[in-house]
């Protein structure tokens, strides 16, 4: 029998949630109306902002529902942070590859948030309806968790993030099939009038293409909050803090997503945890004796993971450096 899933987002909270969503968003357009090469003080206040954001909304939660709903949010952001720092690699490879002029570079990334956004909102409610269905669903995000475990596994061990072949996107080449594209980027703007008729920039290109691998993270993001809470509004919650401060920590750690070269791997030791505590949860509702894996312990993991990919990965930057230097 179909159960109503359990959430503290009311009406009234969803609407003020949205409006504030909106406003910050129309915020980060007028900061990036004007071309400008982001400056490290810029960047680092702005992520600074957005890391505080989620700090107080969490006590919040925590003072008006309690430290379960507070634990959750916060558990489901540092895996969408996590998640959303994947992004950031493929933004870098799609800037470099388009070769983007620094000083609209931050325009792109914001249209590539607000495209995350709207995809991963339609996912989330497409989740919460399977969840209203049957606790089949969480055995269905369960195998689409190992399997993009699975396939960023096999891409962070031969190394498929170094190399980008916009070729192979379909969206950019039947873009570029629909309409004219000029040869030089124009400001912030996405299409020109030239010769007579619409062309396209090359930012719309680029724009289309970040859009096209939102897709591919929303499949991956929303299946794995959902695996930490079932709540719909707090599932949205943890997406729109995590990406939102996207444009600013980009900057902030331009140089450092290189250093990281086994994010990869945590990542997917992370999907394919949060894989076993669906099915386990799945399995529990049937069999009531199969043991779950409670929010304190999930978070645990997924800190532990972070923290030490993050370690081997400077030992492994600093080996090979050693080893440079000796050549």
């Amino acid at each position: 029998m179909p159960e109503s899933v359990a959430t503290v987002g009311s009406p009234g909270l969803w609407a003020i949630s949205i409006a504030v969503l909106l406003a910050l968003l129309v915020a980060d357009f007028a900061v990036t109306r004007r071309p400008h090469e982001v400056s490290m003080r810029e960047a680092a206040g702005w992520s600074a902002f957005y890391l505080a954001l989620p700090v107080v909304f969490g006590l919040w939660l925590w003072l008006e529902y309690g430290g379960g709903q507070a634990l959750e949010f916060m558990t489901g952001f540092v895996v969408e942070k996590s998640l959303s720092v994947d992004n950031l690699f493929v933004f870098m490879l799609l800037l470099a590859a388009f070769a983007v002029p620094a000083e609209v570079q931050q325009r792109v990334l914001l249209y590539g948030i607000v495209g995350a956004l709207v995809l991963r909102g339609v996912f989330i409610a497409a989740g919460a309806a399977m969840l209203s269905a049957g606790t089949w669903a969480f055995l269905v995000f369960g195998v689409i968790l190992f399997v993009s475990a699975l396939k960023i596994l096999r891409e962070a061990m031969s190394g498929g993030k170094d190399e980008l072949d916009l070729s192979k996107l379909r969206s950019v080449r039947l873009l570029r099939r629909l309409m004219p594209v000029t040869d030089d980027y124009r400001g912030t703007r996405l299409t020109v009038r030239e010769h007579g008729r619409r062309a396209l920039t090359p930012l719309a290109v680029v724009v289309v293409a970040v859009f096209a691998t939102d897709v591919v993270f929303a499949v991956d993001s929303v299946p794995a909050v959902y695996g930490i809470t079932e709540d719909p509004y707090l599932v949205f919650a943890t997406n729109a803090f995590a990406l939102m401060g996207l444009r600013a920590l980009y900057f902030v750690l331009h140089t450092a997503l290189a250093k990281l070269v086994h994010l990869n791997h945590g990542l997917a030791i992370i999907l394919a945890f949060i894989g076993v505590k669906l099915v386990l949860h799945w399995a529990h509702g049937i069999w009531p004796s199969v043991p779950q894996v409670p929010t304190p312990a999930s978070l645990g993991v997924i800190v532990a993971v972070l923290v030490t990919v993050s370690f081997t990965s400077l030992y492994a930057r600093r080996r090979e450096a050693a080893r440079t230097a000796k050549e």
